[in-house]
């Protein structure tokens, strides 16, 4: 059960092993249905299999981060290793292009790790970490389609996790109180990873060389279209961790200066703020989307830009109303 505590919003007690039902939802679905996944993947479902003990275990007992971060070591490194799903080229971005192996497999842990990680930050309130889920599962399942039928796997695999997260929705936002769950360390260590995987197989399908019969479209812009889908975690993860260093606090300290935090202090309700910041960041990625032929270089930068404004503009609308309010 969910503590009520100084950065929690709720007052009671509320279930918080959601992720359970999610990783039952894939577990089963996926076999099922995308059994090439299995196939091909295997140590993609030995890696969620892992992820779920951690996450219920640290939901029921609260394990120490190191442990955490062990196990989210092992996971990244079976998946990239073992799998060989790994980002192997930058498209240019900085000027670099193919990575060496080495490099990219580390580049490529360490991806799996920040996104795991990014994913259970923004879990600060009924809706967001869902919400954010079902969008980029959405947006890579329609990329996956789009591109040819090779990627069949890849888009049963999304659909099954929109499945899996809707279902969650349902109950997060329930009004009733015996019906209201969260989804827990387990259910936002599980997106993490399952994003992570379908953004870096996405940024490979431009590059994969082995299959040259299936139909492919040339996207310059490929990782920074992945970063434009996954923005939010990037972004309020990477604002957080910054701000916590220039008050000379560690990066690992708690607090309230999530984007959902800011939110909920101009007094909007949890629906309201993950709905603002779902459909803000919804415009970054039309942004990306409409911009993707530009200079890989310079849509990075229009894309981080647009990022960190949005974890701002809730800073400035409170300061405009408390000056409003002093006025008056």
């Amino acid at each position: 059960m969910d503590e009520p505590g100084i950065r929690s919003s709720h007052l009671r007690k509320i279930a918080n092993l959601g992720g359970i039902a999610i990783f039952y939802s894939i577990g089963i679905c996926a076999p099922i249905f995308a059994y090439e996944l299995f196939d091909l993947y295997k140590f993609l479902f030995a890696s969620l299999v892992i992820l779920l003990y951690v996450g219920v275990m640290d939901d029921i007992v609260v394990m120490r981060a190191y442990k955490k971060l062990v196990a989210q070591v092992v996971v990244s490194i079976l998946i990239v290793i073992g799998s060989d799903i790994r980002i192997r080229n930058l498209f240019g971005i900085f000027g670099i292009y193919e990575i060496e192996y080495f490099v990219s497999v580390i580049f490529s842990i360490i991806t799996f790790i920040i996104l795991i990680n990014a994913f259970n930050l923004i879990d600060g309130i009924d809706g967001l970490a869902g919400g954010y889920s079902f969008i980029c599962s959405a947006l890579f399942g329609i990329s996956y389609y789009r591109l040819g039928e090779y990627n069949y796997p890849l888009v049963i695999l999304s659909v099954i996790i929109i499945g899996a997260v809707l279902a969650f929705l349902y109950y997060n936002l329930s009004n009733y109180r015996t019906n209201k769950i969260f989804m827990g360390d387990t259910g936002s260590m599980l997106l993490g990873f399952l994003l992570a995987f379908t953004s870096i197989c996405f940024i490979d399908i431009f590059i994969d060389k082995k299959l040259p019969d299936v139909p492919r479209y040339h996207l310059q812009s490929a990782p920074v279209v992945a970063v434009a889908i996954l923005i939010l975690p990037i972004v309020d993860t990477l604002n957080v961790i910054i701000v916590r260093i220039l008050n000379k606090r560690s990066p690992f300290d708690a607090d309230k200066n999530h984007i959902h935090h800011k939110l909920l202090k101009l007094n909007l309700t949890h629906r309201r703020s993950s709905f603002y910041i779902i459909m803000y960041y919804l415009f970054v990625v039309s942004v990306a989307y409409f911009l993707r032929h530009m200079n890989v270089n310079i849509l990075l930068l229009v894309i981080l830009s647009l990022g960190f404004l949005g974890a701002y503009i809730p800073d400035f609308i409170y300061v405009f109303k408390n000056i409003k309010n002093t006025k008056d």
